[in-house]
Parts: structure tokens; C-alpha cells; sequence
């Protein structure tokens, strides 16, 4: 019994627990959609795409949440603008976005005199650094993402599976597709800066990828999401404490042992 509470001595490790928790309900609540609607590419790539906000930010002195975020609609308007009038696939459109964006990162990073480590924490993350702070944040933003995916998901299955028939009966499809993409890089920014971005599209992805194998409805998919994700969290966070390993790189692994167990109960079915 002591295994499981030696670390929680530790308020660190206490935050660190309650943030995989609430990263996870709020990854589960857009991931889903990712999943189901085939855009997995775009966590990673919103990861990216964000690095110009942040370098902007920095570079001003301003907040560098703020310059993220700020990236993140951005970006999110322009995959969906390049979408819109190129008649290019998303994937095509998210690609050639973010990699714009990033490398427009990269060059105004070269114009800054240092490289430091406020700028380093916010792109690699550390669970274990989260702040009482830090929890309110992630706290208000789940509340904010469910309370709006919750409002208007008869809306966005309509336009997600059948944008014909959305627009037929008078449905903004476009500005649908936006809010989504929009609370996508609003999740990411977040779950980025907390945990860093191997972790954020792990937790975007595996775990809403794992419980779309196991799950039969949308609201099934997303509970199952959270529950995967917190379970493959504090898993791989005690497994990191004990063994001294990484522990944003110790959950992933965990998550992606879920996903293969997943995997192979769907084939036994």
C-alpha cells in the first residue's frame, strides 16, 4: 500500500496527477471528434503551429499563452480558409499551414538575441512543474470546451458526417468546421503547455483512438477516452516516479500499451 502513497507526500506529484486527470477529460472531448472525423495529423501539427505565437510573445514580452493561442485561431482559420477555396483535402490543408507557420517560428526565433528556458518549458512541458495555477486554467477551458461541444454536437454530427444535408437545412457547416478546429488548438495550447507535446497528441489521439475501438457511441467514446487517458496517466506517472524515468514519455508509452490491448480485444470480438 505504501507503493501508491509515498509519492502523494509530494505536492507535486499530487498536481501532477490532477492535471494528467483534467488534460485528459479535456483531450477526450476533442479527441474524439479528431478521431472520428480523421485528423489525427492535426494535433502534432497545431503543436507546431503555435511555435510562432509563442517566439512572438517571447521576442514582445508578452504572455506566451496568450501569443499561443492567438497562433492557434489563427492557424485554425486559415486550415479552413485553404480548405474552403482550394477544394484540397484537410490533411493537404493542414499541412501546408502548419509547416508554414513553423517555419515562420523558426525564423523569428533566429532573430532572438537567447533561447531561454521559459520558451524551452512551454514547448517540451513537465508534468511535475504544473502550479496550483496552472490546474484553474485547465479547469476553466474543460468547463468551456464541454459546455460549447455539448451545445452544439447534434449541430456538428450533422455537418461532420452529412455537410450536404447541414446545408440544406441552413446550418453554418463552415463556421462549425472553425469552432472545432478552433477549440482544437485551444486544447492543444493548453495541453502543450502542461505536458508538453508528445503527451498532449498522445492524450489527443491514442486514448481517443483506443476507446473508438471499444466504444459503439459518441458520448460512450469520450467517457471511455477520459477514463483510458487518466488510467494510462497516473499509471505511467507512478512508473516514472519509481523506475526515474521521464514521466511525459513513460505515460505515452503506457497509453500506447492500452491502445494495443484495445486493439487486441477488438479482434477477439
Amino acid at each position: 500500500m505504501h507503493l501508491l502513497t509515498d509519492p502523494l507526500q509530494f505536492d507535486f506529484f499530487v498536481r501532477a496527477l490532477l492535471a494528467v486527470v483534467l488534460v485528459s477529460v479535456l483531450c477526450a472531448l476533442v479527441g474524439a471528434w479528431v478521431v472520428l472525423r480523421g485528423l489525427s495529423y492535426i494535433g502534432d501539427a497545431m503543436s507546431h503551429a503555435v511555435f510562432p505565437g509563442i517566439v512572438g510573445a517571447f521576442l514582445a514580452g508578452g504572455n506566451l499563452l496568450v501569443g499561443a493561442l492567438v497562433a492557434a485561431v489563427l492557424t485554425a482559420l486559415g486550415i479552413g480558409a485553404v480548405g474552403q477555396r482550394s477544394g484540397l483535402k484537410q490533411d493537404s490543408a493542414i499541412g501546408i499551414v502548419f509547416v508554414g507557420m513553423f517555419a515562420l517560428g523558426v525564423v523569428m526565433l533566429s532573430r532572438a538575441p537567447t533561447f531561454t528556458t521559459d520558451l524551452s518549458n512551454f514547448l517540451i512541458g513537465n508534468p511535475l512543474g504544473v502550479t496550483p495555477g496552472d490546474l484553474w486554467s485547465a479547469l476553466g477551458v474543460t468547463v468551456l470546451v464541454g459546455a460549447l461541444l455539448t451545445a452544439v454536437q447534434k449541430e456538428l454530427l450533422l455537418a461532420s458526417f452529412d455537410p450536404t444535408e447541414a446545408r440544406a437545412t441552413g446550418l453554418p457547416v463552415r463556421g462549425l468546421n472553425n469552432l472545432l478546429l478552433i477549440l482544437i488548438g485551444l486544447v492543444v495550447v493548453l495541453t502543450v503547455q502542461l505536458v508538453g507535446t508528445t503527451l498532449s497528441v498522445s492524450l489527443l489521439i491514442t486514448s481517443s483512438a483506443a476507446a473508438r475501438l471499444l466504444a459503439r457511441s459518441l458520448k460512450k467514446m469520450i467517457g471511455l477516452a477520459a477514463l483510458l487517458g487518466t488510467v494510462g496517466g497516473v499509471v505511467g506517472l507512478y512508473l516514472s516516479y519509481f523506475l526515474n524515468t521521464a514521466p511525459g514519455a513513460t505515460i505515452v508509452l503506457v497509453n500506447t500499451a492500452i491502445f494495443l490491448l484495445a486493439l487486441t480485444l477488438r479482434r477477439r470480438e
